[in-house]
C-alpha cells in the first residue's frame, strides 16, 4: 500500500478510520475513528493531554463541601448558591484515579457562578498544590474566588506531577 501526502485540508463526509491488518490472519482492526463523535483506542503514547471544551456533563455544587473526583472530572462545575460557597477539591490521589492521571496529565476545570448570588471560593486539598505562578490575590492567576453574576466564570488548570499529586492554577 502506498503512502499519500496531502497539502491542504483533508475532508470526509463519513469520517476517517485508522486501521491495522494482521500479517498472519489478514483481519482488519479499527484502531481509531475520527468523525462527529471521535473515539481513540489502543493508545500507546504516555503523557497525553486531552481538552474537551464541550462538557456534555456538568456538576452542580451549591453548598460548601468537598467536590467528588467525579464532579471535578466533568471539567465544568456550576453554582447557583445565594450564600458564599467554598468548594474543596478532592485529594490528588482520588482525582488522579478518577481520570487515570499520570505525570503530565492536564485537566481544565471551569467554574460557572453566573447564576449564583454570592461568591464561590475554591480550596485545594491534600496532594494539591496552589501554583506559585502568582499570589492568592484578587485578579491574579492565584485568585481562587469567583464572583457571582455576569463575570462569574473562571478556568483553572490542574496539572499532575504524578498519578497522585497536582498543581492547581487559575488561568482565566
Amino acid at each position: 500500500m502506498a503512502n499519500t501526502t496531502f497539502n491542504g485540508p483533508v475532508r470526509s463526509v463519513n469520517g476517517f478510520q485508522d486501521i491495522s491488518i494482521s500479517a498472519t490472519t489478514g483481519a482488519v482492526t479499527v484502531d481509531a475513528t475520527f468523525g462527529a463523535t471521535t473515539s481513540v483506542t489502543n493508545l500507546t503514547t504516555t503523557n497525553l493531554v486531552f481538552t474537551d471544551q464541550n462538557h456534555p456533563t456538568t456538576a452542580a455544587i451549591n453548598a460548601t463541601g468537598v467536590a467528588t473526583a467525579a464532579q471535578v472530572a466533568t471539567g465544568y462545575i456550576t453554582s447557583t448558591s445565594a450564600s458564599p460557597t467554598t468548594i474543596t477539591l478532592p485529594t490528588g490521589t482520588l482525582l488522579g484515579a478518577a481520570i487515570s492521571a499520570t505525570r503530565g496529565t492536564v485537566l481544565e476545570l471551569y467554574v460557572d457562578n453566573t447564576a449564583g448570588a454570592s461568591t464561590v471560593t475554591i480550596a485545594v486539598a491534600t496532594n494539591g498544590i496552589l501554583s506559585s505562578a502568582a499570589a492568592d490575590t484578587a485578579g491574579s492567576f492565584g485568585d481562587l474566588t469567583i464572583a457571582a453574576g455576569a463575570t462569574g466564570l473562571a478556568r483553572f488548570t490542574i496539572m499532575f506531577s504524578s498519578a497522585t499529586a497536582y498543581v492547581f492554577t487559575r488561568t482565566a
